[in-house]
């Protein structure tokens, strides 16, 4: 079994990813809590981050070769992502800085 990846950078990747799933669950199912979808799938983001076989050397994972989602994950991270993206320069500018400047 692979060792569990939580290095700063991992740690600042699920809190981007956490933060976008946030936006989205607020604003597409208006909910103040993540409801059991967008838990989902802010789990299942984490679990996938935790086991990145590139660890502290990720880059975005769009730019990644090794695709490891699930077919259903990815196209809802990708909603998630493509929706979230603008919003996230208006609630999390630093972010979303960090995360262009990785592209």
């Amino acid at each position: 079994m692979r060792k569990l990846n939580d290095g700063p950078k991992i740690q600042e990747e699920k809190e981007t990813v956490k933060k976008m799933i946030e936006i989205y669950c607020r604003k597409k199912h208006h909910q103040r809590e993540l409801c059991e979808d967008c838990q989902d799938l802010l789990h299942y983001a984490h679990k996938r981050l935790s086991y990145c076989r590139f660890g502290e050397e990720k880059s975005a994972c769009s730019n990644c070769k090794v695709h490891c989602y699930k077919p259903v994950y990815r196209q809802k991270i990708k909603a998630v992502m493509r929706y979230s993206g603008p919003w996230m320069l208006l609630y999390h500018p630093v972010y979303s800085v960090k995360h262009l400047l990785k592209k």
